[in-house]
């Protein structure tokens, strides 16, 4: 994911190298970068999970399948047929889910360097589906995402995903961030917005883990929230009319955002 400037994040090659590690990507998402980094980490977290700590793939791996299953019940289940995932870097949910379905219209979104990479790695890859495009939008344009989704279906419902975006913004950009998403989805006859969430917690393991990634990415990775109440109140004032957080079975480091407007 880039944030705030043309430089692509290092999270972005890594987890893009984890998608395809995982068998959840085709190999043209793996760059050179992602796959150094890897090795470099690999050490530190066979280390930690030896010692039954957490470790950096087993997180990455449990929030985004936890979106996953969301976000195909909220196609399968509720006929959603139009997605926005926002800050998508090198992840290949888009590229899998038009492939799996291939009426559905998905529109990665990015900083326009992140975007320009994307559009040259899926010309390496296996075709996605009909529906799939890559856009560019910064996600502190406080009009850029109602551009974006502008000439949408309002009937065929959207569904605005984020993952590894909300962390890296202090809270009063987080929610405003929010208001524009539950504005966005307020055009529509039905909506889901997914994202993943750290909270503040006291636990040991999460601070440990937000500071070690915080060095990793070179930024500040910011704690929100001291618990599920008062993030789900958080999203219901940005102007959400149901939100809950989801915990993955697999891990407690993170927690998943299901909101509808």
């Amino acid at each position: 994911m880039a944030r705030r400037s043309e430089t692509i994040s290092p999270t972005a090659h890594y987890t893009g190298f984890v998608w395809v590690r995982s068998g959840l990507s085709d190999p043209a998402f793996a760059t050179a970068e992602g796959r150094i980094l890897h090795g470099l980490l690999r050490p530190l977290m066979a280390a930690s999970g030896a010692l039954g700590g957490p470790t950096l793939d087993g997180f990455l791996l449990a929030r985004h399948r936890l979106i996953d299953r969301l976000l195909t019940d909220a196609v399968e289940r509720d006929g959603i047929t139009q997605v926005v995932e926002i800050a998508a870097g090198l992840s290949a949910r888009g590229w899998r889910f038009t492939r799996r379905h291939p009426g559905l219209t998905y529109l990665e979104a990015d900083l326009p360097d992140m975007a320009e990479r994307k559009r040259r790695t899926l010309c390496g890859a296996l075709p996605a589906g009909p529906g799939h495009r890559v856009a560019e939008l910064d996600v502190l344009d406080e009009t850029g995402l109602d551009r974006l989704v502008a000439d949408l279906d309002p009937a065929r419902g959207l569904v605005i995903v984020t993952e590894g975006l909300v962390n890296y913004f202090d809270e009063p950009a987080v929610r405003a961030m929010w208001a524009r998403f539950a504005r966005a989805l307020g055009r529509f006859e039905r909506g889901r917005y997914l994202s993943d969430l750290h909270l503040a917690t006291p636990d040991f393991a999460v601070r440990a883990f937000a500071r070690a990634l915080s060095a990793f990415v070179r930024g500040q990775v910011h704690l929100h929230f001291t618990g599920a109440a008062e993030a789900e109140a958080a999203l219901l004032a940005a102007g959400f009319g149901r939100a809950v957080l989801h915990v993955p079975p697999e891990t407690g480091l993170v927690r998943v955002i299901e909101a509808t407007p």
